[in-house]
């Protein structure tokens, strides 16, 4: 099972880097990690501290995990109410690309999740100590 994890601090500079970081993985697996990255800085809050893993399943499927320290702001599924609205399609894309997603809230965190299928590349990919992305310790 491969599994490739990054700690850092959520803030709109830090999505492209992690998609940089993730280059070796197909370009789904690359925009839901930046969809999930980007939907902590906007409900949680920018420098919130995450974790951001891509797993490969026995199933042969991949898992994307993000992790923040918020367990109210619960992502829900909404339709944009206008076709110009800047907000709103995030999870709709990712409902859309993947095979299945969800939230597993903790009472001190939670982890918003998806699957893919398709397996991770079987080399590693870059590895997270890249000094753009400003990681927690």
């Amino acid at each position: 099972m491969t599994t490739w994890e990054l700690s850092l601090l959520a803030t709109p500079k830090a999505v492209p880097e992690v998609r940089r970081l993730l280059s070796g993985y197909d370009y789904d697996v690359r925009l839901c990690v930046s969809e999930m990255l980007t939907n902590v800085v906007d409900h949680v809050g920018e420098g919130t501290p995450v974790t951001v893993r891509v797993v490969g399943l026995p199933t042969g499927h991949t898992r994307i995990e993000v992790t923040d320290p918020d367990p109210r702001a619960l992502p829900l599924l909404a339709r944009p109410v206008c076709g110009t609205d800047e907000s709103g399609r995030g999870l709709t894309l990712l409902d859309a690309l993947t095979l299945r997603w969800g939230v597993e809230p903790c009472p001190d965190h939670k982890t918003i999740w998806c699957e893919l299928a398709g397996e991770p590349p079987p080399r590693d990919v870059r590895q997270p100590a890249a000094p753009a992305v400003e990681s927690v310790r």
